[in-house]
């Protein structure tokens, strides 16, 4: 399980390389997530790191825990919460190259109002401080910049600036406290899920009829995985290697009393691409939801790009949540 994980979450972090700033998509959906167990999950991934090598080094890194119990839920993506911990318990490690201490806190709390007519918000906060060289004042207001760093040739400078862009997309902030040679602390604050947003989510989901749906794809791998996850899931699922077979396909059914209830296509694919097979689909069906999967869906959302003819832009290979909660949206708007 934590192989598993580890490697979903390098495919995520690959994914997201220039996207440190992006604002958050509209279509962006999120779920519940428990702080102490992502933070637990990121002890797990990272033990090698703070534990085995030091000591193989001669030195120790302590770690400590300090988990406010029963805090509430945040909405959130999980995996892109756990890069952000395990960038800083890794750039907290290498504060301390002679050993040391990092500490790990979580606590639930009101937040002041913001404003005139604001209420105190409930908000979860995560810490992960370590007792290491510390920064300048100078460093410390440039850390957040993309590509700064100070580790030479061994940092890319990309750790903190995605920590910062994860806490935007998240409705969060983040403050950096630091002194040299007494060490540093990387406080990450998100407003708690209320009770009537998880339930409607969740609902929406439950609530999804059975779909016929029409997989598009010149990848056979994905159209399997994706083939059996909606099965599972209770719909009708005909898949087509290729746009023209796509096209073809969705022709056909139109012509029967079975049409298809939504498309979800890949973008790249050899002779008639997405964009081509989502205007065919439009011709002939004009109000049927076309979801359209690719490596770049994030730039698309982000520059406001998504090609005519498309109702959601989805990143390749979709996070099923995601997918879930897209499929009940176009149901929902149509």
């Amino acid at each position: 399980m934590i192989i598993q994980r580890a490697i979903e979450d390098v495919a995520n972090t690959v994914s997201r390389m220039r996207e440190f700033y992006r604002p958050r998509e509209p279509q962006m959906m999120l779920a519940p997530v428990d702080l102490n167990d992502t933070l637990q999950q990121v002890l797990d991934l990272t033990r090698a790191r703070w534990r085995d090598m030091p000591q193989e080094r001669g030195t120790v890194i302590r770690m400590q825990t300090e988990f406010d119990t029963g805090i509430p839920a945040i909405m959130g993506a999980e995996h892109e919460i756990r890069d952000a911990l395990t960038n800083l318990i890794l750039n907290a490690i290498d504060a301390m190259p002679d050993g040391g201490t990092v500490t790990l806190r979580s606590r639930a709390h009101l937040r002041p109002a913001g404003g005139f007519g604001d209420v105190a918000a409930p908000h979860v906060t995560v810490e992960v401080s370590d007792s290491g060289i510390g920064m300048t004042a100078e460093v410390r207001t440039r850390c957040l910049e993309p590509f700064f760093t100070t580790k030479g040739e061994r940092g890319t400078g990309l750790g903190l600036a995605m920590v910062f862009g994860m806490a935007q997309r998240h409705s969060g902030d983040v403050e950096i406290e630091s002194e040299p040679g007494i060490g540093t602390t990387v406080r990450l604050s998100f407003p708690v899920a209320t009770t009537t947003t998880v339930e409607q989510r969740e609902a929406a989901v439950r609530s999804l009829p059975r779909l016929r749906i029409l997989l598009i794809d010149d990848d056979p791998l994905l159209l399997e995985s994706l083939r059996a996850t909606l099965i599972q899931d209770g719909h009708g699922i005909v898949i087509a290697e290729g746009g023209q077979a796509g096209i073809d396909a969705f022709v056909a059914a139109e012509q029967t009393s079975e049409p298809f209830s939504v498309v979800i296509t890949d973008l790249g694919m050899p002779n008639v691409d997405g964009r081509t097979v989502a205007a065919a689909v439009k011709s002939v069906a004009p109000t049927a939801p076309v979801v359209l999967l690719t490596g770049w869906g994030h730039r698309f959302r982000e520059d406001d790009e998504v090609p005519e003819h498309v109702d959601r832009v989805l990143p390749k290979p979709p996070k099923l949540a995601e997918l879930r909660a897209t499929l009940a949206e176009l149901v929902e708007s149509r």
